[in-house]
């Protein structure tokens, strides 16, 4: 093998070599499967015996047949119906109504929404456009300032990274071998505790920030009976969806996948109630569901392959020798590890660092004795404050893409630093107290 002609600080340390030469060819920019598949195929022919790549096509089978990855186009499908179907917009401006009474009302309006669009669809960038086109105009319009706008919209569509039924908590919880119920029941407390956190922020500012926030308050909302029923109407769907699929999954009438298939078809007849469905509508969400449960396959069968080559390189063994030899406490592993892990999330998207990373970082905190559960909530909501984090934070680009000419890169930068640090303080009390996790899915499964 080629491997017998390197010199011993290459061919003794080659796993790292393949996970430094992959970094850097992603963050070049190239083009994410091919990087991984690509260099794992060449370091798998120079250190490896080439028979070994007799098992990739039993590990792609493998994961094309997994059931629970089946759920992911499903879940992809009823995102983008919500999105293009136009039930977010009636949602955002009855609650906008709903609060106008309230002191900051309007920003405290668009967090629910974002939360409650979190929970129907999991689709984070998908949501933070929707949010930015319908909200940020509106919000600008209402005198808040452009950095405290721009923030609370971008807060507001990233929380679908945490809120069930997320997508990164679906891909995660067959790698980190926790049920996908588990994982979106333990999602549950962190969510609601961070949109709680939100709002109490946004009302705390409408008192002492009204150089960003507007003091004044609406007019008192009357609850008529027009008004009562338009409250219906808009709330009601979304309602409906998020019982249907999570409801369902944590009763445990139907699995992961059946309920997504429940959700999906859910948005269809909300959005033929509404008299929005249309071919034209059906055709375009079925095309962005084929090419985003695409994207998602092709980067999972590529991260499929740089992990059998990196085993068989004896990564795993390399990184386990390292770590031991650093006589880690276990608190100290955790923050070594969530760091690493914040970083990455600048440069890499979501599905990488879950099909790259954790397969390799995960049996090591286990091993600690570390519930899997709740380092697997911990590293969706710490992938979270990464995807929101200035300069590199896609949810920013996402809404910088869609702002109006006069919100500038610095007014988003200076927005999202107070919910990035809101975001660092719950991730420090989950840390702390690891049974606002692991609490509820005991009660809801015994």
């Amino acid at each position: 093998m080629l491997i017998d002609f390197l010199p011993f600080w290459i061919a003794d340390y080659l796993a790292v070599w393949l996970f430094v030469v992959m970094t850097l060819a992603l963050m070049a920019g190239f083009p994410v499967t091919f990087s991984m598949m690509g260099v794992s195929f060449l370091f798998g022919l120079i250190g490896l015996d080439p028979t070994l790549f007799n098992l990739m096509p039993l590990r792609m089978w493998g994961i094309m047949t997994n059931t629970m990855l089946m759920a992911v186009p499903l879940f992809i499908f009823m995102g983008f119906v919500l999105e293009k179907s136009g039930l977010a917009k009636d949602l955002l401006e009855t609650m906008e109504e709903l609060f106008s009474n309230v002191r900051g009302g309007l920003a405290i309006s668009v967090m629910i929404v974002g939360a409650l669009l979190g929970a129907s669809t999991g689709i984070v960038g998908a949501t933070v456009v929707t949010m930015g086109l319908m909200s940020l105009p509106t919000m600008l319009k209402h005198k808040y300032s452009s950095s405290f706008a721009s923030g609370t919209v971008a807060a507001s569509g990233t929380l679908g990274q945490i809120i069930p039924p997320s997508l990164v908590l679906l891909l995660l919880g067959p790698v980190m071998e926790v049920s996908i119920g588990d994982m979106f029941v333990g999602a549950v407390i962190p969510g609601i505790l961070l949109v709680v956190l939100y709002c109490v922020f946004i009302w705390v500012c409408s008192f002492v920030g009204n150089r960003h926030v507007p003091a004044t308050k609406g007019e008192r909302v009357k609850f008529s009976k027009d008004f009562i029923i338009k409250l219906c109407r808009a709330l009601l769907p979304p309602l409906f969806l998020i019982i249907a699929v999570l409801g369902t999954i944590f009763a445990g009438i139907a699995t992961p996948t059946e309920s997504g298939a429940m959700g999906a078809a859910g948005a269809v007849l909300l959005t033929v109630f509404n008299g929005r469905f249309s071919l034209r509508l059906l055709h375009d969400v079925a095309k962005g569901t084929i090419k985003m449960t695409s994207m998602v396959f092709i980067i999972i069968m590529g991260a499929t392959c740089f992990s059998l080559v990196f085993r068989g390189l004896a990564g795993d063994d390399l990184l386990r020798e390292f770590i031991d030899s650093m006589h880690l406490e276990g608190w100290q592993l955790i923050a070594i590890v969530m760091v690493f892990i914040f970083l990455l999330g600048f440069f890499l998207d979501f599905i990488e660092i879950t099909y790259i990373q954790i397969p390799i970082i995960a049996p090591i905190v286990v091993d600690y004795g570390y519930d899997p559960l709740w380092f697997g909530i911990m590293f969706a909501m710490n992938l979270q404050t990464s995807f929101m984090t200035p300069p590199f934070g896609p949810s920013l680009f996402y809404l910088k893409s869609v702002s109006p000419p006069g919100v500038k890169t610095t007014d988003l930068y200076k927005g999202i630093i107070p919910f990035v640090v809101i975001q660092l303080l719950l991730l420090c009390i989950i840390a702390a107290f690891p049974k606002l996790v692991t609490w509820l899915p005991k009660v809801v499964y015994g």
